[in-house]
């Protein structure tokens, strides 16, 4: 049931006071939402796209090209530079850099998770609480060091005590265990109130 939205107006708001930061050491924001005693809401947000690194890139490859241009004189090289920033551009803002991933768990329908893209694209997964066997914090080696994430686990309809998949949560913000843990606590108590 891909692309199911859902639409609840919030009972209590609760904000997060505890500063939270990625993998990287980048800051990041946790906002809860408290819309019921078995509906909850989490959004991981990210740093916005930053207009330095952005500039630092241009001028990186389009001096690279004038060089070339310099001793070719090949005006395709500056050209060819520009529609290459420009595309490299629109595919990181389109499908790379997430503004924020949000978390939408209801106890007696499922769990949702969104991500919302820099160019306003977003995507949705639903997935059903018959099919959700469990929330937990996994960890992984990355790069020489030992991360944290928060997955759903996702049992087997013949076997419910088996897991077939492991669906993983905040791919792109990658927040820390501080943070992971206080919307892990947030999801268990929701579940242990629709079992």
């Amino acid at each position: 049931m891909r692309g199911c939205f859902l639409l609840l107006t919030p009972l209590v708001i609760s904000m997060a006071e505890e500063e939270f930061t990625d993998i990287n050491g980048n800051s990041i924001s946790l906002d809860c939402q408290t819309h019921s005693d078995f509906c909850r809401e989490f959004t991981v947000t990210s740093p916005k796209l930053s207009l330095r690194k952005v500039m630092v890139y241009t001028c990186f490859v389009w001096l690279f090209a004038y060089a070339v241009f310099f001793f070719t004189e090949n005006t395709a090289v500056l050209s060819s530079a520009i529609i290459l920033t420009l595309a490299g551009m629109m595919i990181h803002i389109h499908f790379v850099k997430v503004d924020h991933e949000t978390l939408l768990i209801i106890g007696s329908l499922g769990v949702q998770l969104s991500s919302s893209y820099a160019s306003g694209r977003e995507s949705t997964i639903f997935i059903e609480m018959n099919k959700l066997k469990d929330i937990v914090i996994n960890e992984a080696v990355y790069m020489h060091s030992i991360i944290y994430y928060l997955c759903i686990l996702i049992k087997d309809p013949a076997d419910p005590e088996t897991v077939t998949s492991v669906v993983p949560l905040f791919q792109s913000s990658n927040p820390r265990l501080n943070c992971l843990v206080q919307v892990y606590r947030s999801c268990q108590e929701i579940l242990a109130q629709s079992r």
